[in-house]
């Protein structure tokens, strides 16, 4: 019996992205009992489907893993820009890596870009796939010369930008740098047209299935998930952080970036990318849907659990409108990515990690870019041959922290089990202060709990100890989640995993004939 499944049902938070329109369902079939994968690839955004598509093209049985549905995590939320310059600019790459390094991610970039267009073109996906001039600006002297040096890196490193006297949008400028051959596209419509193709080679996909543990015995991967386990030579893990505790959760940090899509009264839309170069920086394009047109506008980034997400979204709405002449606001919603520590992803072999198994991290804002060279890497590195960035970019460049294992012990020694019953009084009453479909950290005779009341006005009680590394969790208004600031591992309100890297639940405290408010 066939499983037709609608991929784009949801994404990892309360808002809902540009991108979650109707899309065609895919025809997945179930998988053959007993059959032992070349390749597991676990996480179901543009990295997983690219990888699983790639190998699968070069021969390898494989499968792809998602706890939900495809493109519910960062593919559902980005902005989908592409380029060839990074948010690891190429004179910061200069110096910590080498001019050799800033050519090489150049002509990388450069050809993802013309490989995401080929994909398109040859599966015939419409995609919306768009080249865009794209300009970066300065607004103070400061900002000027940052661009003067960005100018002069990335034309050694072989991109193609120069001075203009432009910047494509009503906002004003110092200085600015148009990079041409850049490109936006459509992120959903683009992962399914490649998820298309992988069942057409008879590749599997699971979905709705949360990977639970791993294991590794007789060159054999055992990744289970409820009562199913799958078999594989190789696993690639496509998740942002692997889950569990892992060197890598120190190396990368968790951010939220915030995004508008208005219309404008004048009907005057950017025909370009553009960034200004604040910190956080702001970002903008437009897009067509369904014949409505969109001007697309970022920013206001903060580290996952640190900010407030409505102030961040108030702030944006304000700058737009202070910018634009903007009639509506249409959509607005929030994702997360991963800020490496030296500034450039880690792909490759999973340091600390079973044999034969991979990863893919810290893509910083460029998601997109790094997801779909991954795919290219990894898939080099499974099937034996030399990548000239493999080594540029492997995990294994990483060093080890001392007393890693002792930080974990102290983190973890912080989880407690809450007895609800101590304190029935203390827990309506703080259940009586909160609105419906709203949640907050409460502290009661010095142990925490994380309460949400939801939209009937039932409560419901976790403990608030990220079941990661035990850090405490903090409430996003906006997304109606529980966001941990130390790994950026999120939850449901209900403590369900909506992003990794916890593979249990947060805890659940029974709360008997609570009184509502």
């Amino acid at each position: 019996m066939k499983n037709h499944t609608d991929l784009t049902s949801a994404r990892d938070g309360e808002n809902e992205s540009l991108w979650q329109i109707s899309h065609p369902r895919l025809e997945i079939k179930p998988l053959k009992e007993n059959t032992i994968y070349d390749v597991v690839i676990v996480g179901g955004g543009i990295t997983g489907v690219t990888t699983a598509l790639e190998l699968q093209r070069k021969g390898k049985k494989c499968v792809l893993i998602e706890a939900q549905n495809l493109g519910f995590g960062t593919t559902g939320g980005t902005s989908a820009h592409l380029n060839t310059f990074l948010d690891a600019t190429y004179p910061e790459i200069d110096s910590d890596f080498g001019k050799e390094a800033s050519a090489q991610l150049a002509r990388a970039t450069k050809e993802i870009i013309e490989m995401i267009h080929s994909n398109i073109k040859a599966l015939e996906i419409d995609a919306d796939f768009e080249y865009k001039d794209t300009f970066l600006f300065s607004q103070n002297q400061e900002e000027t010369e940052q661009l003067k040096s960005i100018l002069s890196s990335s034309q050694q490193a072989g991109v193609k930008v120069s001075e203009v006297f432009e910047n494509g949008i009503p906002i004003d400028f110092q200085h600015v740098l148009l990079f041409k051959e850049q490109a936006q596209f459509h992120p959903i419509k683009y992962i399914l047209g490649l998820a298309r193709e992988f069942l057409k080679l008879d590749g599997d996909i699971l979905e709705h299935t949360f990977v639970e543990n791993s294991e590794y015995k007789d060159d054999i991967h055992y990744i289970k998930a409820g009562n199913i386990t799958v078999q594989g030579r190789h696993l690639v893990w496509a998740t942002h952080i692997p889950p569990g505790i892992n060197i890598l959760s120190l190396r990368n940090a968790p951010y939220r970036s915030y995004v508008l899509a208005v219309k404008l009264k004048n009907g005057d839309y950017p025909n370009c990318l553009a960034y200004d170069m604040q910190e956080p920086y702001h970002y903008f394009r437009s897009h067509e849907i369904d014949g409505d047109q969109y001007l697309l506008i970022g920013g206001a980034d903060h580290k996952t659990g640190h900010d407030d997400p409505e102030k961040a979204f108030s702030a944006l709405e304000k700058y737009a409108m202070e910018n634009f002449d903007i009639s509506s606001i249409d959509y607005r919603w929030s994702s997360q990515y991963y800020v490496p520590v030296d500034g450039l992803p880690y792909i490759g072999q999973f340091p600390g990690g079973d044999t034969n198994s991979f990863v893919a991290t810290g893509f910083n804002g460029n998601g997109m870019i790094f997801g779909s060279l991954s795919a290219v890497i990894l898939t080099d590195l499974i099937l034996g041959i030399e990548n000239d960035l493999a080594k540029l970019l492997s995990p294994s460049r990483l060093k080890p922290i001392s007393g890693f294992m002792d930080f974990v012990q102290e983190n973890a020694d912080v989880a407690y089990h809450f007895v609800a019953d101590r304190f029935g009084t203390e827990i309506i009453q703080s259940t009586k202060e909160l609105k419906n479909d709203e949640g907050k950290i409460v502290e009661l005779d010095g142990k925490k709990l994380a309460l949400y009341k939801d939209v009937n006005g039932q409560a419901i009680a976790l403990s608030p100890v990220c079941t990661h590394a035990g850090c405490i969790v903090n409430w996003n208004a906006s997304e109606k989640s529980w966001d941990c600031p130390c790994h950026g591992g999120r939850f449901a309100t209900d403590g369900k995993v909506l992003t990794g890297p916890p593979r249990k639940a947060l805890e659940r405290i029974e709360i008997h004939k609570i009184g509502q408010a």
